[in-house]
């Protein structure tokens, strides 16, 4: 299958081009006893519920039914009859009974298999309303009262950059986007956030010369200046479309689907990842979306009725997360897969007069995969809290969404408590989202939070043979061995792993020098080619 061929998978699909990268292939820190879990494989899928998802619709207080139907009496999901709700857990505490949408019974499935946990009242301290504003404080790690964690740049794309900085030179995407027209702001690094691709309705082979008529060659050295800044996106943008998009046509017809999948956007989406996964595709972390939760009219099709859009949207939810998980079993693949979804706010209380429901503030997160204990955290969402008097809006956030997060990425990912914090940070409480995390979010067997997550920050290799000096550097930079060789193979990339140099050089006393007075200042990696077949990478700065 060709690339242009690969592309129209999907209405939409992007590949990030940030570090790509694969996780250690052994931890060096062992928990007493026990031999630490092979993490290699590791891969997080984030599903974005687009638009504000309405929770109390979803999950159903059921310990509070009369008030939640005083404040619904139109739009909500009946006690009885054929669409009533589905009761989740009649072991659960009486402040945690939910009753699902009775669209949900994939999950439902899903949760008595012990693989869905259920996050309660998820936020952040200072709701923003807007959908622009709260997805790009979802995205960049930010809580409404700051953007101390950075406006330019996202949680992803910094958690990636620090975590595995080593493997910027695989030919692999480091994340994966699909269902959305532009690039998610999560995934923007400190280092490369400018350089992420799109390769929605563009022709890996043919984008950069249309676009600037020149030869298809990354330059060495850009201007200083708002046109340096777009050539080199334009240039990044061409050469990492046409290293990933054949990394990623590679895995798609090396890899299978081992079920049948519901015929909707989501779906295929699913469908998709299951397969680049299927085909060993590195790739860590993929995100697909869902549109069309901004349901302030119709939301049902008429009054006393489940039945409308938002039934619509939970059922296409619900099936295909069942139908990607029974793909992952099907296939052996489900240890090493985390899902969640998110949404960007919640909806008020109350019902609007228009069949629907208006912005509101806090929304549940399903956390799903087999490596998922299930059961549910927090409890049911206080209803005596909505009152004509705040807008019938919940207030209360029981969790914040960076708890979630961080939990996954130390928990299953295995990030130290530096990368945490260099991730995102609470300046709200000045507290450490590692000592927030979410408890119990993770099977025992499947969490390498206890004695199995590396002490260190720095995640380069140990021992290596090279020694590149000084670092940061002006003009010339000297590679050293610790053996005596009589040349050495090296490529260079720039930040974004755009290849800029493949040579080979003789050592003249153990040291070889490199003129790299033509490259522009900033971040190159240097990958140097060792005599067994391996290779190791080293990050320069140049001033």
């Amino acid at each position: 299958m060709n690339r242009r061929n690969f592309i129209k998978l999907s209405a939409t699909a992007s590949a990030i081009s940030l570090t790509p990268f694969q996780l250690q292939a052994a931890l060096k820190t062992f928990v007493p006893y026990m031999e630490c879990p092979d993490i290699s494989n590791r891969k997080l899928v984030l599903i974005n519920l687009s638009g504000g998802n309405d929770g109390l619709n979803t999950i159903v207080p059921l310990n509070q039914y009369d008030i939640y139907s005083n404040l619904r009496p139109k739009i909500k999901v009946p006690v009885s009859g054929t669409n009533q709700y589905i009761t989740l857990d009649r072991t659960l505490a009486n402040n945690q009974q939910i009753g699902l949408n009775p669209a949900l019974t994939g999950i439902k499935k899903l949760y008595d298999k012990g693989w869905v946990r259920i996050i309660q009242s998820v936020g952040y301290p200072s709701q923003n309303k807007s959908h622009f504003r709260s997805n790009d404080l979802y995205l960049t790690g930010n809580d409404g009262n700051s953007v101390l964690n950075g406006s330019n740049t996202g949680w992803m794309g910094r958690f990636m950059e620090l975590y595995y900085p080593n493997l910027i030179t695989e030919d692999f995407p480091i994340a994966i986007e699909i269902g959305a027209v532009n690039t998610s702001l999560g995934f923007h690094s400190e280092e490369a956030h400018n350089l992420s691709i799109n390769l929605t309705r563009q022709d890996p082979d043919n984008f950069y010369s249309i676009v600037n008529g020149l030869s298809g060659e990354a330059p060495l050295n850009y201007p200083d200046s708002d046109y340096g800044d777009q050539l080199r996106f334009l240039t990044g943008t061409d050469l990492l479309t046409n290293t990933y998009s054949e990394a990623i046509s590679t895995a798609f017809d090396k890899g299978t689907n081992g079920t049948t999948y519901p015929d909707n956007d989501l779906s295929n989406q699913l469908k998709t990842v299951a397969r680049l996964i299927s085909g060993d595709l590195e790739t860590k972390i993929y995100m697909v979306h869902i549109h069309g939760f901004d349901t302030h009219d119709s939301q049902v099709q008429g009054g006393g009725e489940v039945i409308g859009s938002h039934y619509n949207l939970l059922s296409q939810l619900s099936d295909s997360m069942e139908a990607f998980m029974k793909d992952l079993e099907s296939q052996n693949l489900a240890d090493d897969v985390v899902g969640l979804t998110f949404s960007e706010f919640g909806r008020k209380a109350a019902e609007n007069g228009n069949l629907g429901t208006d912005h509101g503030e806090t929304a549940p997160m399903f956390v799903f995969g087999k490596p998922v204990k299930g059961g549910v955290s927090g409890n049911n969402p206080d209803l005596t809290e909505a009152t004509s008097s705040n807008n019938f809006q919940i207030k209360t956030v029981q969790y914040d969404y960076r708890q979630t997060f961080a939990t996954i990425l130390q928990n299953f990912l295995g990030a130290n408590d530096t990368i945490i914090n260099d991730t995102f940070f609470n300046h709200t409480l000045n507290d450490s989202f590692v000592n927030l995390k979410v408890a119990e979010m993770l099977k025992s067997e499947f969490d390498i939070s206890q004695g199995c997550i590396p002490n260190q920050n720095d995640n380069f290799q140990e021992n290596k043979r090279w020694l590149l000096y000084p670092n940061s550097f002006i003009d010339t930079i000297n590679l050293s061995s610790i053996e005596y060789l009589e040349s050495v193979s090296f490529k260079i990339y720039n930040a974004s792993g755009v290849l800029l140099v493949e040579r080979t050089d003789l050592l003249v006393n153990g040291k070889a020098t490199i003129d790299l007075f033509s490259f522009s200042s900033g971040v190159y990696y240097f990958k140097i080619l060792l005599s067994n077949g391996d290779n190791e990478v080293h990050k320069v700065i140049k001033l």
